[in-house]
């Protein structure tokens, strides 16, 4: 069995070379003639799966993507030449979220304005937007929510409209997929109309994708003089950055809030998983079989530790500003698509194992409830 994957998805060699024969490819230059041959097509968002990259290949069973989002992925066309399509629901939500959380602790700190006062409308509240409202509540921070989609099927949830939460909020995060069309399209969901309604202290952050967040009516804003925090994980038109808007920004990244060691290599296993299913075999594998030792184990804290405490431990294992200064040096010289290729490793909160120093007390709920483990 020939299996083409991303070169830069981890551990894809481990976890898939007792299933077949392995080779590794630019994902972002994938072309027809590479994969005519495949029979499992494992790929990254930056690669398109259509009618057009798969016109050579007849044989084809499988197509995975070790991402939540498949809006590069041409399911219809999938299924109507029975191939089997799996993706990566929730594989790098634990990620994304540090991600954000990292950048609203700088954004607080920069406005000398404690997070528990600051409220946060969440867009988009699925895989990653429900773990960061919970996360938020954790920290006793005010959410709003707008999901128009799961207040159709839920009659309970908090739902607010979307302009009407422009108004009511310190910063705004989007966890959305990108939807072109239909009742609920989510392109350029944020654009110069609806910017007017957001009062120009208001925060804006964007780990969903490039497109939800015009960049040109951010541009234009920032233009005419008004100084909004922005912080910029995704782009329009990736890998070409518009880079006039870099410096109007507070974080300025690569496309790297789920980058972290967890969150790529369990897309990996998902997809390892699916095709075992698949083809009806037992997965081997697992993530812990892979990932490497953490260089920090474990921490002990004091039964004084508190909540204002958590910004500390939290940059101990991630400070966003170490990212915003790669893509600043490096955008020019090196190009998007390398500082994605080159990201140094980054572990999740869940790789620190936090004990008290008296071993009957358990930690505080709201450390757990943001992802760190315990040692009993």
């Amino acid at each position: 069995m020939k299996i083409y994957a991303d070169e830069n998805m981890p551990y894809v060699q481990q976890f898939f070379a007792d299933l077949g024969q392995v080779t590794l490819l630019d994902g972002r230059q994938l072309s027809p003639q590479q994969v005519a041959d495949a029979d499992v097509l494992l790929v990254r968002s930056v690669t398109k799966v259509n009618a057009e990259l798969l016109s050579q290949n007849s044989q084809l069973k499988f197509v995975g993507t070790a991402t939540i989002g498949v809006d590069h992925i041409d399911q219809t066309y999938l299924q109507s030449r029975g191939v089997h399509f799996s993706s990566a629901p929730g594989c790098n939500a634990q990620s994304v979220v540090e991600y954000v959380l990292s950048s609203l602790f700088l954004l607080a700190e920069q406005q000398q304005k404690p997070l528990q006062q600051w409220t946060v409308g969440i867009v988009g509240v699925g895989q990653i937007g429900s773990r960061l409202v919970k996360a938020l509540q954790a920290l006793q921070v005010t959410v709003l929510q707008s999901d128009p989609l799961r207040a159709a099927a839920e009659p309970d949830f908090p739902h607010v409209d979307f302009d009407l939460m422009l108004t009511q909020i310190d910063a705004v995060s989007f966890h959305v997929p990108l939807v072109r069309s239909g009742n609920f399209p989510t392109l350029k969901l944020l654009n110069s109309d609806n910017l007017a309604l957001l009062p120009v202290n208001v925060a804006i952050i964007n780990a969903s994708r490039g497109e939800v967040t015009c960049n040109q009516a951010l541009l234009a804003e920032a233009k005419r003089g008004v100084q909004r925090p922005l912080v910029l994980d995704v782009w329009d038109n990736e890998p070409q950055v518009l880079q006039e808007l870099v410096p109007f920004t507070r974080i300025a990244t690569a496309h790297i809030a789920g980058h972290s060691i967890e969150g790529k290599a369990r897309g990996t296993e998902m997809l390892y998983k699916a095709l075992c299913k698949h083809l009806k075999i037992l997965a081997k594998h697992q993530i812990a079989d892979f990932c490497p030792v953490p260089v920090m184990e474990k921490l002990q804290i004091s039964e004084n530790f508190r909540l204002s405490d958590v910004q500390n431990i939290c940059r101990m294992l991630y400070d966003v500003r170490r990212d915003d200064a790669l893509f600043r040096f490096h955008l020019q010289g090196h190009g998007f698509d390398w500082l994605r290729k080159h990201y140094p490793p980054r572990r999740e909160f869940s790789s620190l194992q936090l004990q008290l120093a008296n071993p009957a007390q358990a930690i505080p709920d709201f450390l757990s409830t943001l992802g760190f483990s315990s040692q009993h």
